[in-house]
């Protein structure tokens, strides 16, 4: 079982290799490229939205309890 093991590691290694070679050189690999990128620009936009908008309601709720005393 150990030598199996052992083998399927080796080889799950080098297709992952393979795989990120063609991503880096191979056909379509400038459109990856930009779309990596542009992925990265969507989750930080949204993080930054996300904690724009939990400050804004932080706000409002800190606002409208002085308000009220």
């Amino acid at each position: 079982m150990e030598f199996t093991e052992k083998i399927k590691t080796e080889l799950e290694g080098k297709i992952k290799e393979l795989e990120d070679l063609i991503a880096e050189r191979g056909v379509g690999s400038k459109q990856l490229r930009k779309a990596r990128r542009t992925q990265r620009n969507v989750n930080f936009a949204i993080i930054v939205g996300s904690l724009i908008t939990v400050a804004g309601v932080a706000a409002w709720a800190m606002s409208s309890s002085s308000r009220e005393d």
